[in-house]
């Protein structure tokens, strides 16, 4: 998309993660009205007082929405940035995250971490130690394999289960307590963020997704044969291995604290070419301005659409595979 049309709608893009946070504020089982939303905010930022505002609702926005609502903005930004940086690195629109068992791997590291260490430890460090692991796996084994697009999937596929069959072997282990926490973790899930988990995670996320911001010119150079790229002066093996890392940082940082949330990585980069091409120096930011866009609007329907709260993995991916289908029958050239 080129021309005015598109620079309207990139500006439209970068604005509307924030234009749906704060509107998100308002919305959950206990409804603040906008005039109020505002007046609460101000309160928060400077020592004026509102007659008629209850005090529950600044409680309710910094303790419990904002982190959420931060956590959902950035999860989603890192989940597709990761994914997008991925697709193109191998050159293949089918890869992402979980075809390279990063969040299985990562999955099963923050769950070992939960259930065996404790809060002492944090679980983000064990969950970017077996992304980290994961990945390499996947590299080393389809390496040596002859066709590297088919050997590298099914190696992904390989070492996906068998990160899945060790968390099944890590909840039999649990005792009951930890177990039930487990489960609903595993699920993927928004609600029990807290400024403390943020502490740890968003500078984590952030890092690992502004450093793939900041490569988007080189992806492009990546995409090409090695050969090609070594002409133009980078050094594709030290590039490749940085964009791995990376992207194993910002999967595990957000698989440690919400669980596994699936397709974002996935689908999200798929719409961006789909209306602005393939060129990764807009594919990658905006990508990244949709992925929160889109997980922020998640976010707020697990909280509304019904008398509990569903789990945001769930909804993902409910929604994610229809919606992929549909976008693989409207366009087969999504990657080109």
């Amino acid at each position: 998309m080129k021309g005015k049309k598109g620079r309207l709608l990139i500006i439209l893009f970068f604005l509307l993660p924030f234009l749906l946070t704060l509107a998100s504020l308002s919305i959950g089982r206990y409804h603040i009205p906008p005039a109020d939303l505002g007046k609460t905010l101000v309160r928060t930022v400077l020592p004026t007082s509102f007659p008629g505002v209850p005090p529950e609702y600044r409680d309710i926005l910094l303790r419990i929405r904002l982190p959420r609502l931060l956590l959902a903005l950035l999860a989603g930004a890192a989940l597709s940035v990761s994914g997008a940086s991925l697709q193109a690195l191998f050159r293949n629109p089918l890869v992402n995250e979980y075809i390279l068992g990063i969040s299985f791997g990562a999955a099963f590291g923050a769950a070992l971490s939960l259930v065996f260490l404790g809060k002492g430890f944090p679980p983000q460090i064990a969950a970017f130690l077996f992304a980290l692991g994961a990945v390499l796996a996947v590299l080393l084994v389809s390496g040596r394999a002859g066709s590297h697009t088919v050997s590298l999937l099914l190696t992904g596929v390989i070492v996906s289960a068998f990160f899945q069959a060790l968390l099944s072997l890590i909840e039999f282990f649990a005792n009951p307590y930890a177990l039930q926490s487990l489960f609903f973790w595993l699920m993927g899930s928004l609600s029990l963020a807290t400024w403390a988990d943020l502490v740890i995670s968003l500078p984590v996320m952030a890092l690992g997704t502004a450093g793939l911001v900041l490569m988007r010119w080189r992806l492009n150079v990546l995409s090409l044969s090695e050969e090609e790229a070594a002409a133009l002066g980078v050094n594709v093996r030290r590039e490749k291995l940085l964009v791995i890392v990376l992207t194993s940082l910002s999967t595990a940082a957000v698989t440690a604290v919400a669980g596994v949330i699936g397709w974002i990585g996935l689908i999200v980069p798929h719409l961006v070419r789909m209306m602005f091409g393939a060129d990764n120096r807009k594919v990658v930011p905006l990508s990244a301005a949709l992925g929160a866009s889109v997980l922020i609007v998640a976010d707020d329907i697990t909280r509304v659409a019904a008398s509990f709260e569903i789990p945001i993995g769930i909804l993902t991916s409910l929604i994610g595979i229809p919606f992929f289908i549909f976008l693989l029958g409207r366009s087969r050239k999504v990657w080109l």
